[in-house]
């Protein structure tokens, strides 16, 4: 991430955080004390309905009393109703619609003790109908009041009603009286545009806002209703239930008086309040961007110039200039810079002076390995020259013949590296060489100096593609490390060759130099072949290194084999050349 982005991602974090909690919180508490008060007016709007509906009662059972007091005082309803004088039928039949006219009810009916209708207000022509439930189901209400449904000429209307009885004589009347309950009522109690009453029963539905002043029969089925209770987030619904007269079952149900709140206008708010914070949160972007680009360029450009030229400084060009006269960190920064590279002009010198030191150190170490190497054979030959003239002076002439051949490769092999210390690095050449016969060589330079018992086990037609001279030093290198693992203890060293298989059957012969040593563990295995690692105490560090480095120049492989207290193997794999 760019130094432009960071401070781009941090400004908006800074500004557009904050802003983005600010605008939740009003948002949330504005949205919590609406709905609060929403939910006040939806509990306060309950509470009148429910005062509306005993105020109601009350004036249907004050008119049923006074009602009742005249019934009992008309003579010429007694004569009809009780002693069924057949001249005041047509008075008994106009008797309710007269009586409900003056007390300002909108339903009256009187039954006698059987449920018969003898006179009707709201609809003269249910004289004579049996419906000796209602009084039965209106007495069974706890309040003594319920909704029910009255015929009409013209359409069913919803009443609030009440019942109360009357004794005449020997005969008992039932007098039932209400009041209708439209959506005239229900405007009334609604008020507000945002609130709407709705009045459910089982049949029907009348709400306020339903365009029509009759009943509908468009009743919410239950996934209505469920669908109603998941969109409570739309709309603050409370419910208060009433007795309802169901007549065709003749039982005693509830209806339900539901206000309901909508939201449309915390929403339409919630949208206003969004649309603004969207607009703030682009407009703060866009500045955040333009002020940030300002700043990155007047900080970034200073640090662009400082790193071109940091980039341009090695141990071989230190003249760069970081003079400045900027007072900030920036100019701090540079006079840093400019401080370092005087002292790493001044440590240059002396790092070159160091490595030429290292250079020749290390070949002179290394010309010490080798030429250690090719002595140690004429050194083996002139103490059994100098153990022969004490014993038998005599056999020195056979010892010496004897001996020759190996003096003569020794000294051979010192002049090849005298040769090649001449060009500083030792040349390889690449030539079919026979395996068996370098290491038959290396076996009888070293079991004349009696340190081990050395041992073959050599393959047939066992020819690779090298140096005579570096697999000779490879083999040395290796015979001389296992000889010194024996720690001058009885043991034994075998060299091994034999041919396996290749990459593209491209015979590879393999040089196995094993020994009964010390052994070595996981650490000191894992190290061998680093520069200068050595567990001996006179030891330079580079036989293993050199030998390593010699066999990837014959482009080969080396690996080892060792446990510890078991002696270890050395696996030498070089690409086989053709036979000699």
């Amino acid at each position: 991430m760019t130094f432009r982005t960071r401070m781009l991602v941090t400004f908006l974090l800074a500004v557009l955080l904050p802003m983005i909690a600010l605008t939740l919180f009003v948002r949330d508490e504005m949205t919590d004390r609406l709905t609060a008060q929403y939910e006040r007016r939806v509990e306060s709007l309950i509470a009148v309905i429910e005062e509306d509906a005993a105020y109601q009662s009350d004036a249907i059972a004050n008119s049923l009393a006074a009602l009742r007091t005249a019934v009992v005082d008309d003579n010429r309803f007694r004569r009809a109703a009780v002693d069924r004088a057949e001249q005041e039928r047509r008075y008994l039949l106009d008797y309710a619609g007269r009586v409900m006219r003056l007390t300002g009810l909108s339903m009256l009916q009187i039954q006698d003790e059987t449920g018969r209708i003898i006179s009707s207000g709201h609809f003269r022509n249910e004289f004579d109908r049996m419906e000796p439930q209602l009084p039965r189901l209106l007495a069974a209400t706890p309040d003594g009041i319920a909704l029910v449904q009255a015929r009409a000429p013209e359409a069913p209307f919803l009443a609030l009603a009440r019942v109360d009885s009357v004794q005449m004589g020997n005969r008992q009347f039932h007098i039932v009286a209400g009041s209708k309950v439209g959506r005239r009522l229900l405007v009334r109690l609604a008020r507000e545009a945002e609130l709407t009453v709705t009045l459910v029963y089982p049949g029907g539905m009348l709400s306020s806002d339903a365009g029509q002043d009759e009943p509908t029969t468009d009743v919410p089925s239950p996934e209505d209703e469920v669908a109603r209770s998941s969109d409570a987030t739309d709309a603050i619904v409370r419910e208060l239930n009433i007795p309802f007269i169901d007549s065709e079952r003749g039982k005693l149900v509830n209806a339900r008086f539901r206000v309901t709140h909508q939201l449309t206008d915390l929403h339409a708010l919630r949208s206003s309040i969004d649309r603004w914070f969207l607009l703030a949160v682009a407009a703060s972007g866009v500045l955040a961007i333009i002020l940030v680009s300002w700043l990155a360029s007047r900080i970034s450009r200073p640090l662009v110039e400082l790193a071109d030229k940091t980039s341009r400084i090695d141990l071989d060009r230190l003249d760069i200039d970081f003079e400045t006269r900027r007072k900030d960190e920036i100019g701090v920064l540079s006079r840093i810079l400019g401080t370092m590279t005087e002292r790493l002009r001044a440590s240059a010198v002396l790092i070159k002076d160091a490595e030429r030191r290292a250079t020749l150190g290390d070949l002179a170490r290394q010309v010490n390995h080798d030429i250690k190497n090719g002595l140690t054979p004429i050194r083996n030959v002139f103490r059994h020259l100098i153990q022969s003239a004490r014993n038998d002076p005599r056999q020195l002439p056979r010892v010496f013949q004897e001996r020759q051949t190996t003096l003569d490769s020794s000294i051979s092999y010192l002049e090849n590296l005298a040769s090649n210390y001449a060009r500083l690095y030792p040349r390889s050449e690449h030539r079919s060489c026979d395996v068996n016969d370098i290491v038959r060589r290396v076996i009888r330079d070293y079991r004349g100096s009696g340190r081990a018992d050395l041992k073959m086990k050599l393959g047939d037609n066992v020819i690779v593609l090298g140096d005579p001279v570096s697999l000779r030093r490879v083999l040395e290198n290796l015979v001389d490390n296992a000889i010194d693992s024996l720690e001058s203890r009885p043991g034994n060293v075998t060299i091994s060759t034999a041919l396996v298989s290749g990459e593209a059957d491209r015979p590879r012969v393999r040089i196995t130099v094993a020994d009964t040593g010390i052994g070595m563990s996981e650490e000191q295995r894992a190290k061998i072949f680093d520069d200068f690692y050595t567990t001996k105490d006179d030891g330079t560090g580079l036989g293993l290194s050199i030998v390593r480095r010699l066999v990837m120049d014959l482009d080969g492989t080396i690996d080892v084999e060792s446990e510890k207290g078991k002696g270890s193997r050395f696996l030498v794999d070089l690409p086989g050349g053709r036979e000699i």
